[in-house]
């Protein structure tokens, strides 16, 4: 089942609220300069640097100033911060507490997917917990500080897991990304500097202040330092959530969840795509890659399409999600993803040309750098990456007949 973890999480290894501990036995700028040290970037896609992020807030003038952990997980494919919520729920306010302290802030909040209401409880009760143990309220652990968490439910909206447009539903507005400068670690929640981390940002987070910089930068690469998780899913026959260190191969990750091929043999893995709707399809002949920033960036869903399905179908599958999901605002994204659902639906019916399919291409490449916010700049391209890669198949059809 996916909701349960397949293999052993460094989480599980780490004394409880140590990185806590650790943080606000020393001083703020020592806290982010650890968390810089370590080279840990965000967990949620865009691999922004957390260290930089947290510095610009505490450098920010502010008279007040926010945490908020993005739990909108509403990437399609993506279930580990699920497991991260339910199972390490103290992780993942133990992090927000410690970026709390780095910048300056005393109030945290956490987005919580409106589908994951069924969490709302659980969360609350591990909440009164730690005020109990004077992990979160007044003087915490006697340190003289203080930091207290909120939870408040999202929209149901893809939208939202975009930060700006998270923090419009947090405000009480519709769910629209802002015009960017400013950016939240200078103008975020009620216009209040405010850093915006992933869930499983902040639990690496606390994992870098138990075992230092050191430690975590020893993993991965030069470029991604430290470990993933993947919400592993598709036809594959282990799907779950698997920790890797950045550098591992496609191939490995794949056997790590049940494929059985080997050299010489016919392999049952047609494509595999990569972050999720808004991620890439990677071809079977391509698994030798590897998933880093430098080479195949993911937020952590990794889908596994068996030889048997139509990759066309796959790709119109994503477009309706983007052209539902679409909040409307600009006209690349807006417009966009409906001309290209259009076109795949000709391409179904064997009515798409080669000169209008490099069209339908060439739109795709224009939504990239034209749309406003990432919803847009990603949508076009499992689209884009599946014509690349599977042209003979989706131009292969039959016309259908009147």
């Amino acid at each position: 089942m996916i909701e349960t973890k397949t293999n052993d999480l460094t989480f599980s290894t780490l004394d409880k609220d140590a990185g806590l501990k650790a943080a606000i036995g020393t001083k703020p700028a020592d806290v982010i300069g650890t968390i810089s040290d370590s080279a840990l970037k965000g967990r949620g896609g865009a691999g922004f640097p957390a260290g930089f992020k947290w510095k610009l807030a505490a450098e920010a003038e502010s008279d007040e100033k926010f945490v908020i952990c993005n739990a909108d997980e509403g990437e399609p494919g993506t279930f580990k911060d699920r497991l991260l919520l339910s199972d390490f729920a103290d992780l993942v306010f133990e992090g927000m507490t410690i970026g709390g302290f780095a910048i300056g802030a005393k109030s945290g909040i956490l987005y919580l997917r409106a589908e994951y209401t069924y969490l709302l409880a659980h969360l609350e009760d591990v909440l009164a917990k730690r005020r109990e143990e004077n992990l979160l309220g007044e003087n915490i652990l006697g340190k003289g500080f203080d930091f207290d968490i909120r939870i408040q439910m999202g929209a149901g909206a893809y939208i939202c897991g975009e930060e700006s447009a998270l923090i419009e539903s947090l405000e009480g507005q519709r769910g629209e990304p802002r015009n960017r400068p400013p950016f939240p670690v200078e103008d975020g929640f009620k216009h209040k500097a405010t850093i915006v981390n992933n869930v499983e940002t902040l639990c690496w987070a606390a994992a870098v202040m138990s075992k230092g910089a050191k430690w975590f930068k020893s993993a991965g690469t030069e470029q991604s330092a430290g470990f993933k998780l993947l919400s592993i899913s598709g036809d594959i026959a282990n799907p779950g959530v698997y920790e890797i260190e950045f550098g591992t191969k496609i191939s490995d990750i794949l056997h790590m969840a049940g494929c059985e091929c080997e050299k010489g043999t016919p392999c049952k893995v047609k494509a595999i795509q990569i972050g999720g709707a808004s991620g890439i399809c990677v071809p079977a002949k391509d698994i030798g890659r590897k998933i880093a920033f430098e080479d195949i960036a993911t937020g952590g869903s990794i889908i596994v399409f068996g030889q048997d399905r139509d990759m066309l179908h796959v790709a119109k599958n994503f477009l309706e999600f983007f052209v539902e999901e679409s909040c409307g605002q600009c006209t690349p994204c807006r417009e966009g993803n409906v001309v290209l659902l259009d076109g795949v639906e000709l391409l179904e019916e064997g009515k798409c040309s080669m000169k209008y399919l490099n069209e339908l291409v060439s739109l795709g490449e224009t939504m990239k750098v034209a749309s406003k916010c990432g919803l847009g700049q990603t949508s076009a391209r499992a689209f884009l990456s599946i014509v690349k890669h599977f042209k003979d198949e989706i131009m292969g059809r039959e016309p259908i007949s009147v």
